[in-house]
């Protein structure tokens, strides 16, 4: 299994009068998530602070993250972009990990 962890922060569209659940088609954007949750696609994500978020991921590749987050309609609209992808190499836990999605 390869490992990515992605950041996403708030894009030109993020209104930051706004909470995050508040921001234009949210309900698109957690149909979207839960459907890659749904693939295994992706594994864990979570706020870091109310503007950026942490996606840990089970991809072939970069390219490949790249293509499946660049339609999740906030994305599209603007309101995240990808702040950075890294491959993870998980030391500790593995099993764990496997084991949630096995």
């Amino acid at each position: 299994m390869t490992y990515f962890v992605v950041i996403t922060e708030a894009g030109p569209a993020w209104n930051p009068s706004r909470a995050r659940r508040d921001q234009e088609k949210w309900a698109e954007h957690a149909a979207f998530i839960d459907g890659l949750a749904n693939e295994h696609f992706l594994l864990l994500v979570g706020p870091l602070s109310p503007t950026r978020a942490l996606q840990v991921l089970d991809a072939p590749s970069e390219s490949a993250v790249r293509a499946r987050l660049a339609t999740d309609p906030w994305m599209t609209m603007g309101v995240l972009r990808i702040l950075s992808i890294d491959p993870w190499e998980v030391l500790v836990g593995k099993e764990r990990l496997a084991g949630t999605i096995g």
